[in-house]
C-alpha cells in the first residue's frame, strides 16, 4: 500500500468551476497537510488593509513608507483576525512552521517587530486569516476537480503582481486558466 501524497509546499489553483466566493480564482499555498487535514494561505487576494494600518493597531511604527503601503492579503476565511507572515527568513522566530527549505510561515509578533525596525525578512507576505480543510476534505475537493496543483514558486509568491498570480500558477503546469471551462465532469 502506497503512502498518501501530501501537498505541503504546493499551490492550490482554483479551477474556473470553483464557485465558492471565498476561493474563486484563488491561489493558495498549502503550508501543512497530513492525515488530519490541511492549512494554507491564499496569496493573491488583497484585503482592505495596508501593513501600516496593521502595524499601527499593534502599536508598532516604521519609517519605511514602502512597508507601510504594502497590501495585507486575505489569507482565507479561517481566523480572519489572526496574522500570518509567509517569508524566506530562517531565523528562529517565536512561532514558525517550515513549509519547505527557504519558505516559512510565522504567526508571532516578533517578525512584525523586526519588519517594522527594518531587520525583517528580505521577502514577506502578510495575510489575515488562513484556509483550512478537515481530514479528507481537500482530497475530496481535488477529486471533484475544484483545484489544480503546482509546485510552489517563490518568484510567483514574492515578486509577481497579485492580479497575475492565478494565471501564472496555472502556467507553472502548462495550463492557460482562461481556456478552461467553468464546469467540470467525471469520466
Amino acid at each position: 500500500m502506497s503512502a498518501e501524497p501530501f501537498l505541503a509546499n504546493q499551490l492550490l489553483i482554483a479551477s474556473p468551476a470553483l464557485d465558492d466566493p471565498n476561493f474563486a480564482r484563488s491561489v493558495t499555498l498549502i503550508c501543512q497537510h497530513d492525515g488530519e487535514g490541511a492549512m494554507g494561505v491564499m496569496v493573491n487576494r488583497p484585503s482592505e488593509y495596508t501593513l501600516g494600518e496593521v502595524l499601527l493597531q499593534m502599536q508598532l511604527d516604521t519609517p519605511d513608507e514602502g512597508l507601510r503601503e504594502q497590501i495585507v492579503l486575505n489569507g482565507g476565511p479561517v481566523h480572519p483576525e489572526r496574522g500570518f507572515v509567509l517569508h524566506d527568513d530562517a531565523r528562529a522566530w517565536d512561532s514558525t512552521l517550515t513549509v519547505a527549505e527557504g519558505l516559512y510561515l510565522t504567526t508571532s509578533r516578533d517578525i512584525l517587530e523586526a519588519m517594522a525596525a527594518g531587520t525583517g525578512p528580505e521577502h514577506a507576505i502578510v495575510t489575515l486569516g488562513c484556509a483550512g480543510w478537515g481530514a479528507g476534505q481537500l482530497e475530496f475537493e481535488l477529486g471533484e476537480n475544484a483545484w489544480l496543483t503546482a509546485p510552489a514558486d517563490t518568484g510567483l509568491l514574492f515578486d509577481l503582481p497579485l492580479e497575475r498570480r492565478w494565471q501564472a500558477a496555472g502556467g507553472l503546469i502548462g495550463v492557460d486558466m482562461t481556456r478552461l471551462t467553468d464546469y467540470s465532469g467525471h469520466a
